[in-house]
């Protein structure tokens, strides 16, 4: 099947993931909501098979408004052996299909990528040594300074909540190597440009990496020594934008909570986390399931569901969709508010 081709109507390519878990349930439902606006183009990129039976399966279970994939575009990749049902196996598929979402969307002006969950795990042992899905976006589109960025629309007051991580899938331990003064200044230069699409002078915070922003040295010295020249130097550089930290991590993030529920509340447009789990456990506490992935910094817009395979639930009819819609629509409104509409 070539998508190469003069439709210009708006696409969203979605990558399945890994068919083990509740990927294909959470796009067969998110396909079949009345949230999805009508007017766009979806290319699914998987196994036609395994989403028909998926279909077939939840409409026993008394499931409706699903998508019927009779009546979806699909790319229909049938990488690995039909018996096979290895972690390896579906690791094998999950990953071919993200590359061949990836080449699609290369291949298509006016797209978005949106990727399901898949296991790492998996990736490992089928021979794919990568850490994420982010990680093989960077790489297959040789951009070396990409942003896991987490955002999600409150649906109390509209605010978009926006939080950026500085380091994403690394251990812990590794976390104090890798920040630098360039690194923060890499990733506060991705966090406007990303924004700016949609206002002109935003507002950022950031997250110090220590308890208390480290206390003066007294709980770590990251802060003292160079995160706060950092963010003077790069203030300096950008006096158009409003930033303020480092944040001691504990209270960073209040304001976030009540600007989502508070339509009078105070607001700011983004927040810097030093690594994973200090932006993540405020941003699915506070957004909940409306929580989306998304990768800044690639030439077109990316999203994903803010969640994992979830092989505990697969098959039973339970998994929630909200984020994989919620994905959708940040895709589709990221990209008709940015820059890079008409570029690829």
């Amino acid at each position: 099947m070539n998508f190469k081709n003069k439709d210009y109507k708006f696409k969203i390519v979605l990558s399945v993931g890994d068919e083990s878990g509740i990927g294909p349930e959470i796009i067969l439902k998110a396909l079949g909501s009345d949230e999805i606006p009508n007017n766009i183009n979806f290319i699914l990129v998987g196994s036609k098979k395994n989403l028909q039976t998926t279909y077939k399966h939840l409409k026993s279970l008394g499931l409706k408004n699903l998508a019927n994939p009779n009546n979806l575009q699909i790319c229909d990749l049938e990488i690995s052996s039909s018996t096979s049902k290895s972690k390896s196996n579906y690791g094998d598929s999950s990953f071919y299909y993200l590359t061949k979402a990836i080449e699609i969307v290369k291949q298509s002006p006016n797209s978005a990528l949106v990727t399901g969950p898949i296991c790492k795990k998996s990736w490992s042992l089928s021979g794919h040594y990568f850490s994420g899905q982010t990680e093989v976006l960077a790489k297959s589109c040789g951009v070396k300074n990409v942003g896991m960025l987490f955002t999600a629309k409150s649906p109390i007051t509209g605010w978009r909540f926006n939080t950026l991580l500085a380091t994403t899938h690394i251990a812990l331990c590794e976390v104090p190597k890798k920040l630098t003064q360039k690194l923060i200044h890499s990733k506060l230069d991705l966090f406007k440009d990303f924004c700016n699409t949609y206002i002109d002078k935003p507002t950022f915070k950031v997250a110090g990496l220590n308890p208390h922003a480290g206390e003066e040295g007294i709980l770590g010295n990251e802060e003292k020594d160079w995160l706060n020249d950092a963010l003077i130097t790069w203030s300096e550089k950008n006096e158009d934008i409003k930033l303020s930290g480092p944040l001691s991590p504990d209270s960073c993030w209040n304001s976030s909570a009540k600007a989502w529920r508070d339509k009078n509340a105070e607001r700011h447009d983004g927040i810097l986390a030093m690594y994973h789990d200090q932006g993540l456990i405020p941003m699915k506490v506070i957004a909940l399931n409306y929580s989306v992935n998304t990768t800044i910094g690639l030439p077109f817009i990316r999203t994903s569901p803010d969640h994992g395979t979830g092989f505990d639930i697969a098959g039973k009819g339970i998994a929630q969709s909200q984020s994989m819609i919620e994905a959708i629509k940040a895709a589709i409104e990221m990209t008709k508010n940015s820059t890079l509409l008409d570029t690829h």
